[in-house]
């Protein structure tokens, strides 16, 4: 079974595309053939795996009947690791979509087309709002994992996306789950990240991964080289806390 997993936060500058592409990465390399379909307009997800523009992106996927998740995947020259490019065109596809009937459904009827476990984790890196194209990877994905940065704004937009996760719940998409919480850009230095982790461990029983990404300058350096960090510098500390939230995330995942 393919386990589609949408990484979600309302609030910008969390760390959700370094979660979304260090962890399928390290998802990789343990033999997972996993896929990131980049949502996001900012095409960031993308730039961090390649230096090349994209020819065709999510943005035909969405809006063109004939175009295949398979018709846009992209081998990124890791391993196990795929690619389905996201481009700034994404904004006229979010403008389309909002007039267009049953528009939440577009993805979820392009997966469905899959073979069945042609991928084993299909990563949707989403925009940083409640727009059509978050809406569109919430209806489609079994699980959302939010990153949380370890800052005093840290439940910004978290309170908000889980209503919608519950809405979609509700209406259209029974199956959704919160996969769980990660703590980001996570400092031991500074007592407010130890606070913010107590904090979001009370407000979220259960949910909240043990690993937390650590503040690392390596992490900061790796999307310019367009290498995840297991590549660019598998020693540091980053690299380390996403291998160990890997193999937390296989053994919580099913």
């Amino acid at each position: 079974m393919t386990i589609k997993i949408a990484v979600s936060n309302q609030k910008g500058g969390v760390g959700k595309t370094d979660l979304c592409v260090n962890l399928a990465s390290c998802l990789a390399r343990t033999g997972k053939k996993t896929l990131i379909l980049d949502m996001d307009p900012q095409g960031s997800a993308t730039d961090y795996l390649t230096s090349k523009k994209p020819e065709i992106s999510t943005n035909e996927l969405l809006l063109d009947d004939s175009v295949n998740v398979k018709d846009i995947v992209l081998n990124t020259g890791i391993e196990n690791l795929f690619l389905a490019p996201g481009s700034s065109k994404l904004n006229a596809a979010r403008v389309q979509l909002m007039s267009d009937i049953g528009m939440q459904f577009k993805l979820r009827k392009k997966l469905a087309r899959l073979k069945s476990g042609e991928y084993d984790y299909i990563f949707m890196d989403t925009p940083p709002s409640l727009c059509q194209l978050t809406i569109n990877a919430l209806t489609a994905c079994d699980k959302v994992l939010i990153p949380v940065q370890a800052h005093y704004f840290a439940m910004d937009g978290v309170v908000k996306l889980i209503n919608a996760i519950n809405s979609i719940k509700e209406g259209i998409n029974p199956k959704i789950e919160i996969a769980g919480i990660v703590l980001t850009m996570f400092d031991k230095r500074n007592r407010l990240s130890f606070e913010v982790e107590k904090n979001v461990r009370a407000a979220f029983k259960g949910k909240l991964f043990k690993t937390a990404i650590p503040v690392n300058v390596k992490l900061t350096e790796s999307p310019s080289h367009h290498k995840p960090i297991i590549l660019y510098s598998n020693s540091c500390k980053g690299a380390k806390a996403y291998t160990e939230l890997a193999k937390q995330f296989i053994k919580v995942i099913r």
